[in-house]
């Protein structure tokens, strides 16, 4: 493999080429990238690419990735087909498989690569056929076998590539094609709803069955306190702004106006939940607080990040918790991701693991 290529939100690119960069220098890897601004994706060129691909997991600002196995330039758009065809038949012997299990065409999310998308998405159609008839994909999809990834930059020039099940993003690119409930009284629910579903998985809601009490500070108008609400819990939602009249019809709700950095429950609550724009290590060291001094078991939070160092104030914050989880909690867990729902902000899952210790 001699690239990888991840996906992230256009304008990030340089957190998500420094952080792989950083990530990869540990394993003794090194690469370098051409970054196109707002482009969304990051072509990290390296012939160690098998390698890096097992560290994407762990990185906040790269989305999804896989690595490229052939390029292919000035595609005749009347039989693009053919050459991506032999592409794939020339891997799979390579590799000693038999054939892949799905196929997907993919684009860039920077403004630049809209027009692909819908060339893209038609493609696909023909592309599965072709490779179902060459006996390359399977009949149906199959999530235990590889899956093959066309990534147009547009329609005359293609990366290919395969991925590793174990490694597979929930959603294709990284893009949570979440519903907007009507009854939530901002977007911002679908924050936590994504949140739920990538850090604790497909499961959430019956993981959320045994968890009755929880905390939203910088709760107005209410967008997260709404998910609470629906998976049935009592949330005290913290905050000296106006909340949504729906909710607080429920009788889930106390609204309180406090101030969210100084008020804390007379009992453990099952989860915290926090969107306030403070700055981002301020806000990580009350979560943390919150759950060394056991006032809740769980929380997911939101870290507003300054423009010009988001990946440093990061890596300087992980590594504050980190040292402090060392020596007072270190079974804890602790994990961040950029969500596809996320603007400026990351989204963090802290769970110090000590109720029962």
């Amino acid at each position: 493999m001699s690239a990888l290529l991840l996906y992230c939100r256009p304008g990030f690119e340089k957190e998500c080429l420094a952080e792989l960069t950083e990530a990869a220098s540990t394993k003794g890897v090194f690469g370098w990238a051409n970054l196109e601004t707002h482009s969304g994706f990051v072509l990290y060129e390296t012939e160690s690419a098998d390698v890096v691909y097992d560290l994407v997991p762990e990185l906040v600002f790269s989305r999804d990735a896989w690595p490229v196995f052939s390029r292919l330039h000035d595609l005749d758009p009347v039989d693009r087909l053919s050459p991506i065809i032999e592409a794939v038949k020339a891997f799979l012997a390579e590799q000693n498989y038999n054939q892949f299990g799905d196929v997907s065409c993919e684009f860039a999310e920077g403004d630049v690569y809209r027009a692909t998308s819908k060339f893209a998405g038609k493609f696909v159609h023909p592309v599965r056929q072709a490779l179902r008839k060459a006996h390359l994909l399977s009949k149906k999809e199959d999530s235990s076998k590889p899956a093959l990834h066309l990534f147009f930059k547009d329609s005359s020039q293609v990366l290919i590539g395969a991925d590793k099940p174990r490694l597979r993003t929930v959603w294709p690119m990284g893009i949570a094609r979440l519903r907007f409930p009507s009854s939530a009284p901002s977007r911002s629910t679908l924050k936590l709803e994504e949140a739920f579903i990538y850090f604790l998985g497909n499961d959430w809601r019956q993981q959320l069955e045994n968890c009755h009490t929880a905390v939203d500070l910088g709760a107005s108008p209410g967008g997260w306190t709404w998910q609470l609400v629906n998976q049935k819990m009592n949330v005290y939602a913290i905050d000296n702004g106006p909340m949504d009249q729906a909710l607080l019809d429920t009788g889930l709700v106390d609204h309180l106006l406090e101030d969210g950095f100084v008020w804390k429950p007379a009992k453990t609550v099952d989860w915290l939940v926090c969107d306030m724009v403070e700055k981002p290590l301020r806000v990580a060291k009350l979560m943390y607080e919150w759950l060394h001094q056991r006032h809740a078991r769980y929380a997911i939070f939101n870290l507003k990040l300054p423009m010009k160092k988001r990946f440093h104030e990061w890596a300087d914050i992980k590594e504050q918790l980190e040292s402090q989880m060392a020596v007072q909690h270190p079974r804890a867990i602790l994990r961040a991701k950029h969500l596809y729902h996320d603007r400026e902000e990351i989204t963090v899952f802290l769970d110090l693991r000590n109720q029962n210790g």
